[in-house]
């Protein structure tokens, strides 16, 4: 089979997580195993209030009997595959509909589009990732950091998909996934600092913000944005040094370590809250804020 669609709703029934597993019932399993090894693109249907329609890639790794639930199975999800796409896809346009294999003979969209898993053509997979991953308002590194922190340099071409670059090995890239990274979550929080609360623009016109993991990329934390937070600089340092964390409840935790508590105290916004994004799958997981608890966090 290769490439594949995954149905997943932010409303599902199911025992998603969509970087890590995909649960489904036993009549999808000869399509998922087929999958296995390859790399598949996530679709929310169009009857989902603010769908988001083909939103992500990822690569399945192996398929599993779910232990907790008779009759299920788990596609687990090969760690550090999963990318959101910057533009969600939709279904259909003007121009017809995006995945073009789900027409019949007739022209007209068969039975198959019904289907939490099916097969998708590779011509197909390279539309949709084409049209997901293009970006012409690309984010260049804040003016003090130069071309190191990044990879590559200020005067930087459009971020456009490649045409003639293999598909596996562009969504692999290390540079364009922290560059698609960087631009989900930092739309998510607006640019703004979900410690501090503010939003600085520097002189070039760029937000003094980065885009922070809350489960290291080094411990194969996903590139999916509820794995993000938008940090200044400072606040940054803080949380990747285990000074500054957060409650499930995104309250910010200060560690006793930190030698000048009032002054922390004082950067933090007045709510002793971290800024939340406005739609709920974008938020920090408490799966992952668990892990940078654990991990991380100095008591």
């Amino acid at each position: 089979m290769g490439f594949g669609v995954f149905i997943h709703r932010s409303d599902s029934i199911y025992r998603d997580s969509p970087a890590e597993h995909y649960q489904f019932p036993s009549q999808y399993l000869s399509r998922v195993e087929a999958c296995v090894g390859h790399w598949i693109i996530y679709y929310e249907p169009r009857k989902v209030a603010e769908t988001r329609g083909y939103f992500a890639v990822a690569k399945v790794q192996q398929v599993i009997s779910d232990p907790s639930t008779p009759g299920m199975y788990i596609a687990l999800i090969e760690p550090g595959s999963y990318l959101d796409f910057v533009n969600p896809v939709s279904f259909g346009d003007v121009n017809g509909i995006v995945e073009r294999g789900l027409l019949n003979e007739q022209g007209r969209i068969s039975g198959r589009a019904q289907s939490a898993v099916r097969p998708i053509s590779p011509s197909d997979f390279d539309r949709v990732v084409a049209m997901g991953l293009d970006d012409d308002m690309p984010l260049l590194p804040r003016v003090d950091e130069g071309a190191s922190s990044y990879g590559f340099e200020e005067e930087q071409a459009p971020f456009q998909f490649e045409e003639k670059r293999d598909r596996v090995s562009y969504v692999s890239s290390r540079i364009v996934r922290d560059r698609v990274f960087q631009r989900i979550v930092l739309r998510a929080y607006d640019e703004r600092c979900a410690i501090s609360g503010l939003k600085l623009i520097n002189g070039g016109g760029r937000a003094e913000v980065d885009a922070a993991h809350i489960r290291s990329v080094e411990a194969n934390g996903p590139d999916i944005v509820s794995n993000g937070i938008a940090l200044s600089g400072t606040a940054h340092w803080m949380f990747d040094r285990g000074l500054i964390s957060l409650s499930d409840d995104l309250g910010i935790l200060i560690s006793r370590q930190v030698n000048d508590q009032d002054t922390v105290r004082s950067f933090i916004n007045k709510t002793g809250r971290a800024l939340a994004p406005q739609r709920i799958f974008e938020r920090p997981h408490p799966h992952f804020l668990q892990w940078h608890r654990e991990h991380c966090f100095k008591q």
